[in-house]
């Protein structure tokens, strides 16, 4: 089943594999650039935007991709988020969630750090695998998007957005899975993934770090 956030994975996908921001794909197609930005893939009002069939058609003529490709794509990164890059063998540092919030594990920029981390076969592009790493979901407090045993992969440094879903780490050392509500230069809003946990609010300040989801087995 097609949905908004397949379609539009489907063409960030496209304009990866070709080695183009969605931006320099739209151009390429003779779109106006701003035709696959994030903004334009929701109204104002909230509303879902999609790309119109022709704009399809002209990415796939301009890329000499088949709509059977395209198509292909919608279901095989359908459990990708916006940004995920398809599956390539590598290993990259495993560290159980529980153990996350204890000092040592990270340095001040949420990059692995120290001793005592695991490794784990995942998919790493060789331009994104530096810094990337996995937690491994412990407990149901992430139910029911993310399962005791489900790995996630954490791209620390990558810019997050609303509606992104990040890791976050507190100055107290607590460490929580959410989606990225609203962000100021003074406050961070979290939406909990679990209805029964409740949202979270944070100043700035209270914050040590924040890294994006990019990838989650499951």
């Amino acid at each position: 089943m097609f949905s908004h956030d397949r379609i539009w994975a489907a063409i960030d996908a496209l304009a990866e594999r070709n080695r183009l921001s969605p931006s320099g794909l739209a151009r390429r197609a003779g779109l106006d650039p701003t035709s696959f930005n994030k903004s334009k893939r929701q109204g104002a009002d909230g509303r879902q935007r999609w790309p119109s069939t022709e704009s399809i058609a002209k990415v796939l003529d301009a890329t000499g991709a088949s709509i059977d490709e395209f198509l292909a794509s919608t279901i095989r990164d359908a459990a990708l988020p916006q940004g995920a890059f398809p599956p390539q063998a590598g290993t990259i540092p495993l560290l159980g969630f529980a153990q996350a919030g204890a000092g040592g594990f990270f340095d001040d920029g949420g990059f692995p750090a120290g001793q005592g981390w695991d490794v784990v076969e995942f998919p790493a592009s060789p331009d994104r695998k530096a810094g990337v790493y996995a937690l491994e979901v412990q407990g149901d407090s992430m139910m029911p998007l993310y399962r005791d045993g489900d790995v996630l992969i954490v791209e620390p440094g990558a810019q997050v957005r609303r509606g992104d879903r990040v890791v976050v780490k507190t100055r107290e050392g607590e460490v929580m899975a959410k989606v990225l509500h609203r962000q100021t230069p003074r406050t961070i809003d979290l939406v909990s993934l679990n209805p029964e946990h409740p949202n979270r609010s944070f100043d700035i300040d209270e914050i040590d770090w924040i890294a994006r989801i990019i990838w989650a087995s499951q």
